[in-house]
């Protein structure tokens, strides 16, 4: 009784009477809200994974600029001379994700993530060149594969300005960090929509139990993507009459999702492809529908130092110790959880925003859909 007392007081405390939501923005897990049964690492973050690192660039100025950008660092090292084994899942490939043949073909990925509009993905890729070139270290490189991904915010952004420029990029990679991650509407994320309400950048994390590896699977998300808002199972988006296909205006599903995954369990390609691909279940598992004109992809990559690959490397053969298959079910099951909760905590963590032509997108209205929660007894 005294929790639920303690609970209660909580969220006096927290939530505006406003109707519109939240008086702070608030991660998920917070609200009572679990999202499955693993834990997460210290940070439920992809920086819960030793090595990885975030930096955001956050884009708002004047009534039309709403943009930005998101760096994903594997290590703290030089990416390029230690690889890092790598795999690409499309779940719908409506995207301009960059890079991708090369990983599919050789396994591994030789820079960081960055994350942008659509429109800016071959600035972020310039950067990226540059930014490998210019390493004392790779003096002799004359191949470069930059990965970039993106999300159209045209709506809340003219995106046909093009403001993100290359030293937009380094100021992301710049300031990346391990810790704590900056979540909503900030990065990559900041004009993005999600499900009809304000979407951002996202993320969770999940650690498998000790007799299985007690490896960290992290996950970092952009949504823009639509369908039918679930959370926890709940059917969110159906009880506040805002979801796809409920009238003949209903708004169209059609966006992206960009989705980072990454995991310091000893895995090769082939396995961060299979892990990969469990991350859209997560995705599903939110109401989303990978519409036909959505670019779904997950990045998946692994940061152990035993199956990192060296830029130069003269040895015959690769003598690897890695996870076997009957091994990885922990690991999926990990993925979804994480995905979902990332997926959620960039709706949670977003504020409402107002930008190009006056376009307007409203926040969560978290108050609203914990009334609906405990409804359900959704709510811990």
């Amino acid at each position: 009784m005294l929790k639920k007392i303690c609970f209660l007081f909580l969220l006096v405390l927290t939530f505006s009477e406003t109707g519109e939501g939240l008086a702070q923005p608030v991660r998920v897990r917070k609200t009572g809200i679990h999202i499955g049964v693993m834990p997460s690492g210290k940070w439920d973050a992809i920086t819960d994974v030793p090595g990885v690192m975030v930096g955001h660039k956050t884009m708002i100025r004047g009534k039309e600029i709403r943009t930005g950008v998101t760096a994903i660092l594997p290590h703290g090292g030089n990416v390029f001379q230690e690889k890092v084994p790598a795999a690409v899942y499309i779940g719908n490939g409506f995207g301009k994700m960059t890079g991708i043949s090369q990983i599919r073909e050789l396994g591994n990925i030789e820079t960081p993530v960055i994350l942008t509009n659509t429109l800016s993905v071959p600035v972020a890729a310039g950067f990226l060149l540059d930014y490998v070139l210019a390493d004392p270290a790779n003096r002799n490189v004359r191949s470069v594969n930059p990965v970039v991904g993106e999300t159209n915010d045209g709506y809340l952004n003219d995106i046909r300005g093009r403001y993100v420029k290359k030293k937009d990029v380094l100021e992301a990679v710049r300031i990346a960090r391990s810790g704590k991650v900056q979540e909503g509407a900030v990065g990559a994320g900041t004009g993005t929509v999600c499900f009809g309400f304000k979407g951002g950048i996202g993320t969770a994390s999940r650690v498998i139990p000790q007799e299985y590896g007690g490896y960290t699977v992290g996950v970092l998300v952009q949504t823009n993507f639509g369908g039918n808002l679930r959370i926890a199972g709940v059917p969110v988006g159906e009880k506040l009459g805002k979801y796809y296909l409920h009238d003949v205006l209903a708004a169209s599903p059609d966006g992206s999702c960009m989705i980072v995954v990454a995991t310091n369990a000893p895995l090769d390609s082939r396995n961060l492809y299979r892990l990969a691909k469990r991350a859209m279940l997560g995705l599903g598992n939110t109401g989303g529908i990978s519409s036909n004109g959505s670019g779904d992809y997950v990045i998946a990559f692994s940061t152990d130092q035993k199956v990192r690959m060296p830029y130069r490397d003269t040895s015959l053969y690769r003598n690897l110790k890695v996870l076997r298959n009957d091994r990885m079910s922990p690991l999926f099951m990990a993925v979804i959880e994480a995905t979902e909760e990332a997926i959620l905590n960039s709706l949670f963590m977003a504020r409402s925003m107002t930008g190009y032509r006056g376009h307007k997108v409203e926040a969560l209205p978290v108050k609203k859909i914990l009334q609906i929660m405990r409804e359900y007894k959704a709510v811990q």
